[in-house]
């Protein structure tokens, strides 16, 4: 086992996994959390706008969005997100693009998720907000939109769960995660495959069960009590 996790760098591996997972869940909740606004929005282009881009993107496979963003983007397009001159500019490049594309994904899943908790909210408390004078944004701010994040907390757990475990898909555009790793080793060490597998299996129930677990305990302390 370490002969398999030193030769193949299992351990960077997992580290860069946890950093497509961090960078990509920061900025899906930025835009999901926009999504989410837009589809309370009493504006109805913007509930379109968002209804559209949830309902295209939260139906495309996550792998066809990844490839989108290494082919079309940078390959056609000439997009980059990194510096052309850096000796690791196409590591980096195939990095931030990962990223570009899981957060471009879940950002559905996180607008959806906050939206179901908005829907726990009582309509009383809106209007409430509204008969003491708070403008729509002035009631998301500090009515809607803190109450919406507690109630979601669960969905918002599994929405990251799930992240974490969708990471492998960025190996198809040259990422070095973990899957990426176990491609080199079903090439040129079979012999070692399902020891690798179990190795890989272990370290996503390390990563997702304090999750889990975390998420339950913050959906019991902080859901609003009607």
């Amino acid at each position: 086992m370490l002969e398999l996790i030193e030769e193949y760098e299992f351990v960077a591996a997992f580290w860069m996994t946890l950093k497509l997972a961090a960078y990509s869940a920061f900025y899906s909740l930025i835009l999901g959390t926009v999504l989410a606004v837009m589809r309370v929005s009493p504006v109805r282009i913007f509930q379109w706008l968002g209804s559209s881009y949830v309902t295209l993107v939260r139906n495309t496979p996550l792998t066809l969005i990844v490839v989108f963003c290494s082919l079309a983007l940078y390959g056609q397009l000439g997009i980059t997100l990194a510096d052309r001159e850096s000796a690791s500019f196409l590591v980096d490049n195939n990095i931030r693009l990962a990223i570009l594309g899981l957060s471009a994904y879940h950002a559905a899943f996180v607008c959806e998720a906050l939206r179901s908790g908005v829907n726990t909210i009582p309509l009383g408390q809106a209007e409430a907000a509204r008969s003491i004078g708070l403008t729509f944004t002035q009631s998301l701010r500090q009515v809607i939109m803190p109450q919406a994040f507690r109630g979601a907390v669960t969905p918002l757990g599994n929405v990251l769960i799930a992240l974490i475990k969708n990471t492998t898909v960025v190996a198809a555009i040259g990422v070095a995660e973990i899957a990426y790793r176990m491609k080199a080793v079903a090439e040129f060490r079979p012999d070692l495959l399902m020891l690798g597998f179990a190795v890989v299996a272990i370290g996503f129930v390390i990563l997702t069960l304090p999750l889990g677990i975390l998420t339950s305990y913050l959906s019991g302390r902080l859901a609003v009590k009607r």
